[in-house]
């Protein structure tokens, strides 16, 4: 396995003299970005190391935040090639790429990921639907009696799963989840707080008459203890849960899948739907509620200008490596369909540029 370490970079010094940043020599990729995209990101980068004649690829783990914030910081050496989201890039990002002109930016979807939630093995059973958890996670919640909307909502007095669902275990709530700058915690506020949130009436009827005041309420998340952020790394919440037996953790299946020996996962349900587990087949149909697309984006002003940025694209997007029977979908990447995967191949081959709906 070829160890991933920093080098100075880009050959190509006209490009970036002629873009106001001071030139020097990089001769590998560099990649920021999402927690969750970086094991897949990562063993792309190794085997297109071991298989061509380039550098293996620098990856960090930032966050998808974080690594747009620094993908969109401009364009020269001191900036990154590619950062890896777990959400799809805002309008506000985009932006802020062009305002340090980062002006043409490449789109990649390389497949589907589940959010989870799970406990050590030794953890009693839960089954929760989504109102489940905007009850028990929610900075705010609709007064006892109330279906929510202006004028009736509290600070969240929920302490254990039994106050939020008389059916749930007894159990403190204690979750162990991602910071703001995860792609994962935006994901998880809005696939699971705010679609529990909108099971309240007088929430769905606040969503028109005034949608600021709605996002606030339906995706902000409780500061307290039973709310821990627990960084960027899955891979410390993981090793917590295994720590601590009370404690529930959200992270991206691909996590619970290379630790299906200690953890489990709590079935979810939609509001009167029924419950689904996240399984490879039950996000990859939609089934599961907490399903979410995962990306990458390319500053095309380094491609041909650092080593190996079209090489690189290419070895991502073959079926050797995102299709059905690929090598990322046995690390727990959900492949995207045939239709959409040859969509993608063909925008990384063209470098076509991302448009925005």
């Amino acid at each position: 396995m070829n160890k991933i370490a920093i080098v100075a970079a880009v050959t190509g010094a006209a490009l970036f003299a002629s873009s106001g940043v001071l030139a020097q020599s990089r001769d590998q990729i560099r990649i920021v970005g999402s927690s969750t995209v970086f094991p897949f990101s990562t063993a792309v980068a190794e085997e297109f190391g071991r298989s061509s004649s380039f550098k293996t690829p620098i990856v960090e783990s930032t966050g998808s935040g974080g690594g747009l914030k620094l993908f969109c910081s401009g364009i020269g050496t001191n900036h990154p090639d590619i950062t890896n989201a777990s959400r799809r890039i805002k309008q506000t990002e985009v932006d802020l790429c062009a305002q340090n002109g980062v002006t043409d930016i490449v789109e990649i979807k390389i497949g589907f990921d589940g959010i989870v939630l799970a406990s050590d093995k030794s953890a009693p059973d839960m089954t929760l639907s989504l109102r489940d958890l905007y009850l028990a996670l929610a900075a705010k919640v609709p007064a006892p009696g109330t279906d929510g909307g202006a004028g009736n909502m509290i600070d969240n007095p929920n302490k254990t799963w039994a106050d939020v669902n008389p059916n749930l275990p007894n159990r403190p709530i204690v979750v162990l989840g991602p910071p703001p700058t995860s792609g994962t915690r935006d994901a998880f506020n809005e696939l699971a707080i705010e679609a529990g949130c909108e099971t309240f009436s007088g929430m769905k009827a606040m969503k028109k008459s005034d949608s600021n005041s709605y996002k606030v309420l339906c995706r902000g998340i409780r500061e307290d203890s039973a709310f821990v952020e627990a960084g960027e790394n899955d891979n410390l919440i993981v090793q917590k849960l295994q720590a601590n037996h009370e404690a529930v953790g959200v992270f991206g299946f691909s996590f619970l899948d290379q630790n299906a020996d200690a953890l489990k996962a709590f079935p979810v349900a939609t509001e009167g739907g029924e419950p689904n587990e996240p399984t490879f087949e039950a996000i990859s149909d939609g089934a599961y509620p907490i399903s979410r697309s995962l990306y990458f984006y390319v500053k095309k002003a380094h491609v041909d200008v650092v080593p190996g940025i079209r090489e690189y694209l290419s070895a991502f997007t073959s079926e050797q490596a995102m299709g059905d029977f690929g090598y990322l979908a046995d690390r727990g990447l959900i492949p995207l369909p045939e239709d959409e995967r040859a969509k993608y191949q063909a925008d990384a081959n063209a470098l076509t540029n991302l448009q925005l709906d």
